[in-house]
């Protein structure tokens, strides 16, 4: 009876380890963005999540892009400030592509413990920002994706009741898209002729 009852127990721990689960997400600074005459910037913030523990202590991701060719003119990254220790950017793939970002921290506790805005449990954490650049006159829709498999890990938890760190990457890490949409603004002329063709009709 004990030995089923220790089965039963170390089968519990394996099944709620392997429950642990993460995710990265992608916020756009605009969902539409206008390119008349003049190039454009849109922002793309990744966030990173999980189901357990105490704050995210590093990790690295790349971005896959659908739509981005002919676009996109560049792309440059820059991980959340409490990242920045173990900071490494892999550059703009082109099309919208980006290689990656690595970032982490150092957490020794008590003497370092982890930086506030790494901490879980008040929503997702910013783990960086890619700046994009949009040709002008340029149009169409981008579909941004994150990607794993950038670094050891996609991003990597830390426990502070038990102290340890765990890696996730693979099926364990879910990931998020957005979609900005690109267009030619109408320019002021042909605004001002809309307005007196509007006028003209209104006339008769």
């Amino acid at each position: 009876m004990k030995s089923t009852l220790t089965l039963v127990a170390v089968a519990g721990l394996a099944s709620a380890a392997a429950a642990q689960s993460g995710s990265l997400s992608i916020v756009a600074s605009a969902s539409t963005v206008f390119t008349t005459g003049a190039a454009a910037t849109v922002t793309l913030a990744v966030y990173g999540d999980a189901d357990f523990g105490t704050a995210i202590s590093g990790g690295g991701f790349g971005l896959s892009a659908a739509g981005g060719a002919g676009i996109v003119d560049g792309m440059t990254g820059a991980s959340a400030a409490w990242g920045a220790l173990g900071f490494q950017d892999l550059g703009h793939a082109a099309d919208g592509n980006y290689n990656g970002l690595i970032f982490g921290q150092l957490i020794f506790p008590p003497f370092i413990p982890a930086d506030a805005a790494s901490v879980l449990g008040n929503g997702p954490v910013l783990l960086g920002n890619i700046t994009v650049s949009i040709a002008a006159d340029s149009a169409g829709v981008i579909d941004w994706s994150t990607v794993g498999g950038i670094g050891d890990f996609d991003i990597e938890i830390f426990d502070e009741v038990s102290g340890g760190f765990t890696a996730l990457s693979g099926a364990a890490v879910s990931h998020g898209s957005a979609s900005v949409n690109v267009v030619p603004a109408p320019s002021a002329m042909a605004l001002l002729g809309l307005g007196g063709l509007v006028a003209g009709r209104r006339r008769r």
